[in-house]
């Protein structure tokens, strides 16, 4: 008797066994895809993960079939997504669902089939003859098309219905939904390829243009040695279809089809690299000097320094010795820039893989990656780029290391991206090196401890002068009455100064929306979302008022829904109000706005900044995603709209995040010979985060931060876990916690090195109609150990699933 282990891509805690005959266990590898029922009657793709002979005690199933004739996944990534799941408390199932392209995770859907075609109506309830009905013009219905027929809530009923009276049947099928892209080519057919062949084609043509078509082939083919493409033909003989498909049915020319990939690089035009000046050389040999005894480095740049150069000639090394290298980026914005700039040097070794690809586009990266390609040498991605099939990788490097995006909050696995490619990196004795201006207080803690190796480079490149920085006190400004909306006069005065210079204007608000709060007058009512405990925010384009939690929207009210009142204000401002004042302020200057709302579509990103690079736009207003990596020569002026409210929320991090965001956004000024200017407005210029940024002194706020760290013990000096535990009902959330919290206390009662804090509520305790109820773990490594921890927390989940009262509140995990 033969078995496969197996892993669904289900939330599950263990992997489950399939019973298998002996030719199935010879064929069968890890990494392989198989069709597996679990459950009654539902279908998943899995992946197998051992083949064995050791009998479990249940009784076990047979497997479907096998989907793949070779692995599409590797044993290294199964090692490290085991990692992941281990390292961030959660299940291999939910990392796989994760990790894969969906085209991979082929799910059944239920289809309904006629069984029976002449069945008296009168058998039926109005809702069952709908869905007979339907199936007499559709041989077979999904379950999701019978749910557009009728409403959603009967649609299991009504089928469950049809079956029982023999008018339907249920199979269960699977779907194969990646289709690769096939392109249209036309040669000779074989029979003409000859003198005399051509000779006689020549004789079978009638027409002129039939004759005019052959002609064109001939000259294609006898000065080209790539493949003619249909549609490249038709153009250079400049005749129609219709004349293409008369020559093909005479059997002259013949149609075929190749697959192609749908993203390509190949083709851009090859440039030379720029060459380093000294200190850029000067660094990169300390980077490799590092890298003989260091496998993970620091690289702190000042903003501007160059530190794209230094990566793009040590990516250059790596591939020439045949290495795959994987380039980090924290957003898809900057993936789109850095693409512009890569494509130059490394065109036929570029790959590119991000979550605004289709799923298509993400299989064939995902496929060549594996087969080691020379096209997906170098592949620039985001977090989900992490979990790809590398089999021979040589460097990862991390841009702007210090980021909050690389942080995964929903759905599991809740991975910190960079933590985890340096962790690939390991597992293929690979090199890291991480970049930024403003090193998180980690890395720069690892480096301390001397766990990284560090270099500093402390000059902009061409040695370009920083920003002069200026802060504007807004509460002096509005006391005296010099503010225009949300612009101090000193704003609009450098505003008007730097556009009429021919320069660009950069405007930074961390918050989209036209304004987070719409407030009565009369009564003070605010509009909340039904689903979570936040207000709505105020759109000014869609005239509504919308969650950005859980998408609920509903238009404007014209009068207060609590009072009646017209007399509604709105409170606070984003990135749409700031646009909206500047149509006013500056009625004929070019105003784009880039934010999470304007940046939907596929290309969204892209056609932002095309038209601010090419100068279409002269001021870009936005969110933080132009505050990091975005390398434009011609932004005269940067403004911050308000920098208190970064420092002042409620988050550990607040104060290392506002000086890096501030500092980001600082250095997208003056990267040119002209010095740029960078405004801050604020209401406490006194700050000491403000000040610190105003002096570029990243050394006095790590000192700062680390000294607070250690005393209240906070990450790097303890390993934080947070427990999450959700549920609709409110008393029920508040039981489960307060029973977590006591286990937790009980099991730890006696151990040295551990603190547990709460049950508390979070500051936003309820979203989509689930309330949240927060327990904090804090561990110090050096007296207990974190793994030990883990699995103990995981006993106490065991135990507290197992009370049929808490069964259905939901725990989750965030790690650091």
């Amino acid at each position: 008797m033969y078995f496969v282990e197996v892993i669904l891509p289900l939330p599950l805690p263990k992997l489950y066994t399939y019973r298998i005959n002996e030719d199935e266990a010879h064929f069968l590898q890890m990494g392989m895809r198989i069709a597996v029922s679990f459950g009654k009657s539902k279908v998943y793709t899995a992946l197998v993960h051992k083949v064995h002979t050791n009998e479990p005690t249940y009784e076990t199933k047979d497997i479907e079939y096998i989907l793949d004739e070779t692995p599409i996944v590797t044993p290294e990534q199964i090692t490290h997504w085991q990692w992941i799941a281990d390292y961030y408390m959660c299940t291999l199932g939910e990392v796989i669902k994760s990790a894969l392209p969906s085209a991979f995770l082929l799910e059944s859907e239920t289809i309904i089939e006629i069984a029976e075609k002449d069945l008296n109506s009168n058998l039926f309830s109005d809702d069952e003859f709908q869905v007979y009905e339907a199936l007499h013009y559709k041989t077979a219905l999904k379950g999701s098309e019978v749910s557009k027929i009728i409403p959603k809530k009967k649609t299991l009923k009504v089928i469950k219905s049809l079956v029982e009276k023999g008018a339907a049947r249920i199979s269960e099928r699977i779907f194969e939904k990646y289709v690769p892209k096939l392109v249209k080519f036309i040669r000779l057919a074989e029979d003409y390829q000859s003198q005399e062949g051509l000779q006689k084609a020549l004789e079978l043509l009638k027409g002129e243009k039939q004759k005019k078509l052959i002609m064109a082939y001939f000259n294609y083919i006898n000065r080209e040695v790539l493949p003619l493409k249909v549609e490249k033909l038709l153009e250079e003989a400049k005749v129609s279809n219709a004349v293409l498909k008369s020559v093909v049915e005479k059997g002259i020319l013949e149609i075929y089809y190749l697959q192609k990939d749908r993203v390509s690089f190949a083709d851009s035009e090859v440039l030379a690299k720029k060459t380093l000046n000294n200190i850029q050389n000067e660094a990169l040999y300390q980077v490799q000097q590092q890298f003989q005894t260091k496998n993970t480095v620091l690289l702190q740049g000042v903003t501007a320094s160059g530190k794209t150069e230094i990566y793009i000639e040590l990516i250059d090394q790596y591939l020439k010795e045949g290495k795959q290298v994987l380039y980090l980026l924290p957003e898809i914005a900057l993936t789109i820039h850095l693409i512009n700039r890569l494509k130059k040097h490394f065109g036929k070794n570029l790959s590119v893989y991000h979550s605004k690809y289709n799923t298509n586009e993400r299989v064939e990266v995902w496929n060549n990656v594996l087969n080691n390609c020379s096209k997906a040498q170098l592949v620039v991605g985001v977090r989900s780029s992490v979990y790809l099939p590398f089999k021979n990788l040589g460097l990862v490097v991390i841009d702007e290391e210090h980021d909050s995006s690389y942080r995964q909050f929903d759905p599991a696995p809740r991975l910190q991206a960079r933590d985890s490619a340096i962790m690939l990196a390991n597992l293929f004795k690979a090199k890291t090196l991480l970049g930024t201006a403003t090193p998180s207080i980690e890395s720069m803690h690892n480096v301390k401890v001397g766990k990284y190796g560090f270099v500093y480079l402390s000059k902009r490149y061409a040695n370009f002068l920083p920003p002069i920085i200026e802060l504007i006190d807004i509460k002096d400004k509005q006391h005296r009455k010099r503010m225009n909306g949300h612009f101090s006069d000193i704003l609009i005065e450098e505003m008007t100064n730097t556009l009429s210079q021919g320069k660009q204007v950069l405007l930074f608000q961390n918050r989209r929306g036209y304004a987070p709060i719409v407030q009565c007058m009369h009564c003070g009512t605010v509009p909340q979302c039904p689903h979570c405990d936040v207000s709505l925010t105020f759109h000014h384009s869609s005239n509504q008022l919308r969650c950005h939690y859980c998408g609920y929207a509903i238009p404007m009210p014209k009068t207060c829904i609590a009072c009646g009142s017209v007399d509604l204000k709105t409170k606070g401002f984003g990135t749409e109000q700031i646009s909206k004042e500047l149509e006013i302020l500056f009625p004929q200057v070019a105003i784009d706005r880039m934010d999470q709302d304007t940046t939907n579509g596929k290309y969204g990103y892209e056609k932002i900044l095309a038209k601010f690079e090419q100068q279409e736009t002269q001021i870009l207003v936005g969110t933080q995603m132009i505050s990091k990596g975005l390398d434009f020569e011609n932004i005269g002026l940067v403004g911050v709209m308000n920098a208190d409210a970064l420092i002042h929320s409620p988050d550990y991090r607040a104060y290392e995040r506002s000086f890096q965001l501030l500092l980001q956004v600082s250095g997208r000024a003056g990267r040119s010979a002209q010095r740029g200017k960078v405004l801050i407005q604020t209401y406490n210029p006194q700050h000491p985060v403000i000040q610190q940024v105003l002096q570029n002194d990243f050394k006095g706020m790590y000192q700062n931060q680390i000294e607070e760290r250690q005393s209240f013990s906070y990450p790097p000096f303890v390993q934080m876990i947070k427990i999450t535990l959700k549920h609709t009902n409110f008393n029920r959330t508040n039981e489960g916690a307060e029973w977590f919290a006591n286990a937790l206390k009980e099991a730890f009662a006696s151990k040295k090195g551990i603190e547990i804090l709460g049950p508390e509520f979070p500051l936003i305790s309820r979203i989509r109609n689930e309330y949240m109820k927060d327990v904090l773990v804090k561990v110090k490594p050096s007296e207990l150990s974190i793994h030990h921890t883990k699995e103990q927390i995981k006993r106490i989940e065991t135990s507290f699933q197992s009370i049929s009262n808490f069964r259905a509140i939901r725990v989750s995990y965030l790690i650091d």
